[in-house]
């Protein structure tokens, strides 16, 4: 692993704002256009909120109480599963397409699909693509939040990725998981640069949080959120009913950009969609390192050891463990 050029200059952009919520074909035509919207004013990384394709369900239960479920919850469900994204698919295709034409990577947070049809479980997933539109890989959130629980499943230490690019290593965790300690050193550990938290948190503290991560692990630090209202969802949807008491701005926003020493560049953004915009001088990383350096003259080896389950796991498996008898 290289240190990238300590003295180069990026340009990354934050988009906050809203899908179609439920239309995945509609939302990507939105995606591509913000975007594309990026690349024109020259950023190199571009970076879209926490399951943008096709809906973070604010204010929805799917019917779902302890011990029932609803018919109608049942049926938004299958709605939310069909306009999910399975990876790879004509979906990912055009997200690459769209990286591609902006000559910038693209990190977009999505609902995934398993590929595999006996599985019916979706995850919250950052998707990571190239300038050459090649989906470089994924991360599944590892932990849902609350009721998140009820409609996503948890991903394993196999989807972890840093990947390490000409404008820096690119990593990030989605939302909540941004607090835990043992999921933030394992990004550090692997020299993240350029560190992305796609989220649906849009309270104040939240922006601590960001301020935080930039300090601790001496690394640029992307926030990003939606701004969404309550007439985005559609009108037919089978349990619109359950906003009724919800209020008319469900997520306010507060996309950020944060410099290592916890600087804030850009934002945050409130009450509004938009596009944040940041030069990031990559020298700053090194220069942070000479006081603070989280996985090395800082760390204490001797008193805390970390180890990461990075194994894809799955339920059934032909192979034997070596154990059995």
């Amino acid at each position: 692993m290289t240190m990238i050029n300590e003295h180069k200059v990026i340009k990354v952009a934050v988009v906050q704002a809203a899908p179609v919520l439920f239309d995945r074909e509609a939302t990507i035509g939105k995606a591509n256009q913000l975007i594309t919207e990026a690349g024109k004013k020259g950023a190199g990384l571009v970076l879209l909120p926490e399951a943008f394709i096709p809906a973070y369900p604010r204010g929805l239960s799917f019917g779902m109480v302890v011990g029932n479920r609803s018919r109608e919850g049942r049926a938004t469900w299958q709605r939310y599963w069909e306009n999910a994204v399975a990876v790879p698919s004509a979906a990912t295709e055009a997200l690459g397409a769209a990286a591609q034409e902006a000559d910038a990577y693209l990190a977009i947070g999505v609902i995934e699909r398993d590929r595999d049809y006996s599985r019916g479980t979706l995850y919250c997933t950052l998707l990571f693509f190239s300038p050459e539109g090649k989906l470089l890989g994924k991360h599944r959130k590892l932990k849902p939040t609350g009721a998140e629980r009820l409609i996503w499943g948890e991903g394993d230490g196999s989807t972890l990725p840093v990947f390490e690019t000409d404008i820096g290593r690119i990593g990030g965790l989605i939302c909540w998981e941004n607090y835990m300690p043992m999921a933030r050193m394992a990004m550090y550990s692997k020299g993240v640069e350029l560190y992305l938290a796609p989220t649906a948190d849009a309270r104040d503290t939240w922006q601590s949080t960001m301020r935080h991560i930039a300090c601790e692990g001496r690394c640029f630090v992307l926030g990003c959120n939606q701004f969404m209202t309550k007439n985005m969802y559609p009108a037919d949807l089978e349990i619109v009913d359950e906003l009724n008491d919800q209020p008319d701005v469900l997520c306010r926003g507060g996309s950020v950009i944060v410099s290592p020493f916890g600087d804030v560049l850009a934002g945050p953004l409130y009450d509004e969609e938009g596009i944040l915009y940041a030069e990031l001088d990559m020298a700053e990383i090194v220069k942070g390192k000479v006081d603070f350096d989280v996985v090395g003259h800082y760390a204490r080896p001797d008193v805390f050891q970390l180890f990461v389950n990075e194994k894809l796991l799955t339920p059934v498996t032909n192979k034997l463990p070596t154990n059995f008898t």
